[in-house]
This record gives structure tokens, C-alpha cells and sequence, in this order.
């Protein structure tokens, strides 16, 4: 069965490589940040815990992916509540939600990277990621696990490798 990709590649105006997924929910913004913000709305789709201090300098505590030691971040800007980017091993995540209605919103992760190479891999593991959120914006439980090394992850890896998107990096969970 082949993966549907949703993320594009792109590079950034100042050149920086960058993953991007965009969706749109039928909440309002208010609840679309909760799901990007609260530790028990990121359990069900975010790869790993995440608790946040949310404040520009804040410090975020990663812990439990199956693949990455616990490790912190640092928030480097907030504005409730229509984004968040906080950096994480090197890369920086930015989450943007746009009201587009009092019932829609937009939300759009872009995963700037440290190294090109990482595209693939970073954009098969939230194609999992965000097929796990999408279930949850539907009310749906999330059939399979949505952190770690999972056959979804790897057919969504082999068709961003096929389409040509930067890989190459290792892959965490995978091999020795």
C-alpha cells in the first residue's frame, strides 16, 4: 500500500531547508491550541511528552519517545493563540493555526532542519504524527502507535526517498 504524503519540502528565504504540513480542522482556534499545547492533547499524537512553559525563553521538556533520550527545548516565541516554534535537537518547530471562520482553523507545522538529509525521515515521522492528530480532531481514536519505529513510518519514508525529498540522515529506531 503506498503512503499519501502531505508534507512539502521546501527552502526557507533564508535558506534554511524546512518540512511543511498544513490541515485545516473544523474547530475553532481556541481548541486547535489546545491540541498543540496541552500536555494531554500532545499524548495522543505529539512523539513524545511535551510539557511547555509558554513564554518566549520558556523552557519545554521532551520525554518518552521510544527513539530520543529526554531531553529540553526552548520556546522562542509565542503568541496565544496563533503560534508557537520552540527549538528541539537542533531544529526549530513552528506551529501557526489561523482562524478561518468561528468554526475552522488552519493549522500549518513547518519543521525547519538542521541538515537537509533529515527531510525524509522528519516528514514520514509526522505524517504519523498528524494522521494521529487529524483522528483526534475527528473525536476518533488512533488505530497503531504514532512515536517510534512503525511500518507507517517506513512506507511514508520510502515514498518521500522515491519522490526524491533529502534523506540519508539515520534513522532513529533503526539499526544499531
Amino acid at each position: 500500500m503506498a503512503a499519501e504524503l502531505t508534507g512539502a519540502y521546501l527552502t526557507l528565504d533564508d535558506g534554511r531547508p524546512a518540512v511543511r504540513f498544513s490541515r485545516t480542522y473544523h474547530h475553532p482556534i481556541g481548541r486547535v491550541w489546545q491540541f498543540v499545547t496541552d500536555p494531554e492533547e500532545l499524548a495522543h499524537w505529539f512523539p513524545s511528552r511535551m510539557e511547555i512553559e509558554p513564554r518566549t525563553g520558556g523552557v519545554i521538556r521532551f520525554g518518552g519517545d521510544p527513539d530520543l533520550e529526554d531531553s529540553t527545548g526552548t520556546v522562542l516565541a509565542v503568541d496565544v493563540p496563533r503560534h508557537l516554534s520552540f527549538d528541539r535537537g537542533g531544529d526549530e518547530l513552528r506551529f501557526d493555526l489561523e482562524a478561518l471562520d468561528d468554526r475552522r482553523t488552519r493549522f500549518t507545522l513547518t519543521n525547519v532542519l538542521q541538515s537537509a538529509d533529515t527531510a525524509a525521515r522528519n516528514g514520514a515521522g509526522w505524517e504519523v504524527c498528524l494522521a494521529a492528530l487529524d483522528a483526534r480532531a475527528r473525536g476518533e481514536d488512533f488505530e497503531g502507535a504514532h512515536a517510534g519505529h512503525t511500518p507507517a513510518r517506513d512506507r511514508c519514508y520510502a515514498a518521500y526517498i522515491e519522490t526524491g525529498i533529502p534523506s540519508g540522515a539515520p534513522v532513529p529506531g533503526v539499526g544499531a
